[in-house]
């Protein structure tokens, strides 16, 4: 039984601990196995081998689940190859093979909860785990099969995200939305989710994901269902998810292998998605009571085929005798073989697609306040909050810096946009964001610097803190130059100091006697002055401050200018890279934030650059090998905004990289549109691509109809060099048919 919580998980542990006996509950063991690069990574050490010879091998094997060296081998001919021409090669290969699987170490189920009739230890045995807790020595496998009630309880962050989006909208419209009661039919909802709106949407945020809702355009609630059931590798691997969208359009025919299977089928246009169709089949087709379907249900979940073949005869013979011909039911009956690799449990889709319902209709109508939940909850994930601010950005919802009186400790709604939580400016720890919180509350908002300086505590605000409030601008609402700030922190520590100490001896403010209550805040300030300075931070200087202390660009990104440039010199957002497979050829625009120089160590005149480049999406780090380096070394620097070609890489221990191939300049970059004014016929369009293949380069061309307003982009193979030349040919090829635009993105 799978249960999801939100915040909490610890607790329902505890709780059915307490219920049932510390005796009777405990968690269960798992084992990790040697894959097989690690197990070819282990031999090549035994043998004292150097590591660069196991590394390069193992990545010669397929970064994908489920791998084997016996299937790398089938699979990746450069494997093969130097399995068969080297001898060392080919006996650490062999040797892998041997050891490929083996247990080498034990950890605990993420999830998994066992809850026992009687003490576990007359049961199963036991042991502790490192983190202390009771854990079986049995996997998950062998407690289901002698009877005992496993329970996976697992924390789904979104269900805490709904939850704080509620109390908000409670606390700003005075509005309690029952949220599992919210229509499902509603049009804004639908209508966001077809125009591919779902970043922030349960289920719905991979690029993936956005290009089938996209093509599949769900109307109705069960079009949810069947996308979490369907986005999965089998599914997309095997062709239905095409024919599932071609039947929902009328593009293919709806057709079923019997009549009976209609009312079973229809809701998915034709199409098995579930478990739960595959038992309404066998019930329907072969006389199957609702248990025995429910054994073939398991059956499929846990990927027996062998158990399946032996339902094959009876299950045609049932079919044969209600009507249909044998060879349509053995063809029915490989479909369902098929499909059990990948079937999905609908009930598990239904509750999925309902959280996903969810999210988008808070998203569709209270922005605001899920995008804050939404942001809080990401904080300790910079690429999610950069994801989530340019979403907010999309939408027309500002997202306003930390301001010292109007910040919470998180995200909230400030009018109509999103304010910055103090607790996200780094080196700001609970007792100062407690002290600044609580003086608020008690006190009201701070009026001026000199304020600040009679109400702080400066043994809490201390001297970082306070530079860190003021580099991330939390204190332009008291003064909006952060320079005029900064050269005065020592100032304004002493005079809080100060007045800190006269409050602790007991003595009347330094002030307090000297004006009334009206003239106090003026008599302060001349009491207390900033020195003055020349000119505020530069922007550059506030873009890396922001980057610095909050760990993004939020006033601009230095590459906000050309954001609507982006698409059209890039194949991907750093954000949407991780549902690519490795391997792919990417091309990136983006910002160097960080880079290195590295010497070869065989040879120290050679070197290889690394680092780290950022778009408005994410970041990724990136490698730059010496043959690169000798074509493009000067463009790859820190802070240069480039565009780079390369290949993505994933990682064995999950992380990945792009191996940078081409680097280009974004100041030497142009996009180029050609207004078709007139129809063309075949001859001018071969004219076209002639003249640019002639001119070819790295600059995008993009055509556009004149009475259209869409714009197509052209292949990277009909880029071009912008030239004088190439304009003039183009206008002297087809005079007055087209106009054309050069805009360059420095």
């Amino acid at each position: 039984v799978d249960i999801d919580f939100g915040d909490g998980r610890e607790r329902v542990i505890d709780y059915v601990t307490d219920k049932y006996g510390k005796d009777k509950v405990c968690q269960i063991i798992t084992f990790g196995t040697l894959s097989a690069k690690a197990a070819i990574k282990a031999v090549a050490r035994v043998m004292n081998l150097p590591f660069e010879i196991s590394n390069r091998v193992s990545q010669y094997v397929p970064s994908e689940v489920g791998m084997t060296i016996t299937k790398a081998l089938e699979v990746s001919p450069d494997l093969k190859k130097v399995y068969d021409e080297d001898a060392l090669i080919r006996k650490i290969i062999d040797e892998a093979i041997n050891i490929e699987g083996i247990k080498q170490n034990t950890g605990m189920h993420a999830a998994g909860v066992i809850i026992a009739h009687q003490p576990l230890d007359e049961i199963v045995p036991v042991q502790y785990a490192k983190e202390g807790n009771v854990i079986t020595e049995y996997p998950k496998e062998d407690c289901e099969k002698i009877g005992l009630l496993k329970m996976d309880f697992l924390g789904l962050k979104n269900l805490t995200i709904i939850m704080q989006t509620l109390d908000l909208i409670k606390q700003r419209h005075g509005v309690e939305i029952d949220i599992n009661n919210i229509p499902l039919d509603d049009k804004e909802v639908y209508d966001m989710l077809i125009a591919g709106n779902t970043d922030g949407v349960f289920q719905l945020e991979s690029s993936g994901m956005k290009k089938l809702v996209k093509d599949l355009k769900p109307s109705v609630f069960e079009d949810l269902g069947a996308l979490v059931a369907l986005f999965r590798p089998g599914p997309l691997g095997s062709g239905m998810v095409e024919k599932f969208v071609k039947r929902k359009h009328g593009q293919l025919p709806i057709t079923y292998a019997h009549p009976l299977l209609e009312n079973v089928l229809k809701d998915t246009y034709g199409t098995m998605v579930y478990q739960e169709q595959i038992m309404q089949i066998f019930q329907v087709l072969a006389d199957y009571t609702l248990g025995g379907a429910d054994k073939v249900r398991r059956i499929m979940a846990k990927k027996h085929p062998e158990e399946l073949e032996k339902l094959e005869a009876p299950f045609i013979q049932k079919c044969v005798e209600k009507g249909m011909q044998e060879k349509d039911a053995r063809e029915l009956f490989e479909q369902i073989g098929s499909f059990a690799e990948y079937c999905f449990n609908r009930s598990h889709s239904a509750c999925y697609a309902f959280v996903a319902y969810q999210t988008a209709y808070l998203k569709a109508h209270y922005p605001v306040e899920y995008l804050c939940a939404m942001l809080t909850n990401s904080k300790d994930d910079l690429e999610k909050i950069q994801l989530y601010i340019s979403e907010a950005q999309k939408l027309g919802i500002k997202v306003l810096p930390p301001d010292i009186n109007k910040s919470n400790a998180e995200f909230t709604p400030d009018g109509n946009n999103i304010r910055f939580g103090l607790n996200s400016i780094k080196g700001i720890g609970e007792a100062v964001l407690k002290e600044i919180l609580n003086e608020r509350e008690t006190n009201g908002e701070f009026k001026s610097i000199s304020d600040l300086t009679q109400r702080i505590n400066p043994r809490i605000i201390n001297r970082k803190a306070l530079e860190n409030l003021t580099k991330a601008g939390a204190l332009n609402c008291l003064e909006p130059c952060r320079k005029k700030i900064f050269i005065n922190i020592e100032n304004i520590l002493n005079a809080a100091a100060k007045e800190y100490e006269a409050k602790e001896l007991g003595q009347v403010s330094l002030f307090a006697n000297l004006a009334d209550n009206n003239s106090g805040s003026s008599y302060h300030m001349q009491a207390f002055e900033l020195y003055d300075c020349d000119s505020e931070y530069t922007d550059k200087e506030i873009q890396e401050i922001e980057k610095e202390y909050l760990g993004f660009y939020l006033t601009s990104h230095p590459l906000e200018s050309i954001r609507e440039k982006l698409p059209f010199l890039t194949t991907h957002n750093i954000i949407d890279l991780e549902n690519i497979e490795n391997n792919t050829n990417v091309t990136i625009c983006g910002l160097i934030s960080e880079v290195r120089q590295i010497p070869k160590k065989k040879d120290p005149t050679k070197f290889f650059k690394a680092g780290i480049i950022e778009d408005l999406t994410g970041e990724i780090p990136f490698v730059a090998f010496h043959k690169t380096l000798q074509e493009y070394n000067s463009l790859i620097e820190q802070e240069k905004k480039i565009i780079i070609g390369g290949k993505y890489q994933k990682r064995e221990d999950g992380s990945s990289q792009i191996i940078i191939e081409t680097v280009k300049p974004i100041e030497n970059s142009n996009i180029i549109t050609i207004s078709i004014k007139k129809e063309m016929n075949y001859e001018n369009l071969i004219a076209l691509r002639d003249i640019l293949s002639q001119f070819k380069g790295s600059d995008p061309v993009v055509l556009k109809a004149n009475d259209s307003e869409k714009k197509i982009l052209t292949s990277p193979n009909f880029w071009t060099t912008t030239s004088n030349d190439l304009t003039q040919m183009l206008e002297k090829q087809f005079t007055s048919n087209i106009e054309i635009e050069v805009n360059s993105l420095d």
